[in-house]
């Protein structure tokens, strides 16, 4: 019996993905657990397994194309077997596979020379370009089905070829690096010059001195880069977000710190940072504050018993947000450990669809870069995300005298279709205060 290979989906959130890759052409032997497809999300990229044995009867959704989820991708029959073929998107039920996150990108393959084509010409054609030393694939042939005649070789002798086919794009970055399109070759449709052809020119000779700078590199606005774009535009086109900031006095919170390194200074596994601190002081103040560690789904806002917070991890084409599971429940080594595989994991390449999806709440920290206070956008369906600045030194009033304080700024930005102003600043007031006073984590 036919099976039907099914877009799955990965996380409660995904509604679409897109096929990035087949494993398997129509008509090879694929057994089940074998790698079939591979799918794009905002998330990550994940090869998925064939839920079934047989001959790859029709591949119905081609690589590029983004469908819903539960789109039938696929049929896979038995060996013999002819079942009706599909035409068009065909959405069903959406079943649960097997997903491994995907490894690095294999090298892309070295593109092999284009090979000298045919050019239809008649024979005295032939020997005038010959005898002239016209290329005749360059020659526009205007004989019967574009065959080339003795005319079109005297014609582009006497006047020269006529101007290049190039696209827009293509154009535009020959003009601003100053070189003359026809010196490029094309590869396009009919030899038209495209964006990759002016590229490899611009590429192939070393820039003399004095030379002009060249046009500015095109980048594909696809992938991971195009996914966190699409998310994150929705994210404000869909809720109604607000941020609220507070400057908190941590000077407590950098000697606790301080204090577990030194106590853990031989123990060469445990590296605590100010960032491990926050997951754990947020996980335990979120349990107090219910609707801040929520998802809207829907029509309904769903009050989760876990705390699975997102920590935010830069990546060279993007960002990516792995989660620390029931944070609440874990002790500060415990969290900054885990915290620290995950990120390894993340700039690896190598996490998993079930580190990365539902999450409860997230944190961005950007003290590494510098940052003092920020605007994060929040990750849906997620109601809230903080977002943490450096921690500085400065002068700062204590029991009435001057003195230097460390000070770190918090940014809370809060879905206000669920989240008010008032809890929303009520939660960051405690949370500062915890992080003022660690000691109040325990009590």
């Amino acid at each position: 019996m036919a099976t039907e290979i099914k877009m799955p989906r990965f996380g409660m959130t995904m509604k679409q993905g897109k096929l990035a890759k087949w494993h398997k052409q129509e008509g090879d032997t694929v057994e089940k657990g074998d790698p079939l497809f591979e799918v794009e999300t905002e998330k990550i990229t994940n090869t998925v397994q064939s839920v079934a044995s047989g001959i790859l009867f029709q591949i119905v959704i081609q690589t590029g194309e983004t469908v819903p989820v539960g789109a039938v991708l696929a049929v896979v029959a038995a060996e013999g077997e002819t079942p009706e073929r599909i035409e068009g998107v065909k959405v069903g039920e959406v079943e649960d596979v097997e997903a491994a996150p995907a490894g690095k990108a294999a090298p892309a393959k070295a593109e092999a020379p284009a090979e000298k084509k045919y050019v239809p010409a008649s024979p005295a054609a032939k020997r005038l370009a010959k005898e002239l030393g016209v290329d005749l694939s360059s020659v526009a042939g205007t004989g019967k089905e574009g065959r080339v005649t003795e005319e079109d070789v005297k014609k582009f002798h006497e006047e020269g070829p006529p101007p290049p086919k190039i696209t827009p794009v293509a154009a535009e970055m020959a003009k601003q690096s100053g070189l003359d399109p026809a010196t490029i070759v094309g590869t396009g449709e009919g030899g038209k010059i495209t964006k990759e052809d002016v590229e490899r020119a611009i590429a192939a000779p070393p820039a003399a001195p004095g030379a002009p700078p060249g046009p500015p590199k095109s980048v594909p606005f696809t992938g991971m880069r195009r996914a966190i774009a699409d998310n994150m535009h929705a994210s404000l086109q869909n809720s109604a977000q607000l941020t609220l900031t507070t400057e908190v006095d941590v000077t407590e919170m950098v000697r606790f710190r301080d204090l577990l390194r030194e106590e853990y200074s031989k123990d060469e596994s445990v590296r605590i940072s100010y960032n491990d601190i926050i997951i754990y002081t947020v996980a335990k103040v979120l349990k107090r504050f219910p609707y801040m560690n929520s998802t809207l789904v829907g029509e309904e806002i769903l009050l989760h018993d876990r705390v699975d917070i997102g920590m935010a991890v830069a990546l060279p084409d993007g960002l990516i947000v792995p989660k620390v599971r029931n944070a609440d429940r874990k002790g500060i080594l415990e969290i900054g450990k885990e915290a620290r595989e995950l990120a390894k994991k993340a700039r690896e390449g190598a996490l998993s669809m079930d580190e990365v999806t539902d999450g409860t709440f997230t944190i961005s920290n950007m003290s590494m870069l510098g940052v003092d206070a920020f605007t994060p956008i929040i990750n849906p369906p997620e109601v809230a995300i903080l977002g943490v600045g450096r921690v500085v030194e400065k002068p700062g009033v204590k029991n009435g005298r001057i003195e230097i304080r460390s000070y770190m700024t918090l940014s809370l930005t809060i879905d206000h279709r669920v989240v008010d102003g008032a809890p929303g600043g009520e939660f960051l007031q405690s949370l500062a205060r915890h992080l003022e006073q660690p000691a109040l984590l325990n009590a």
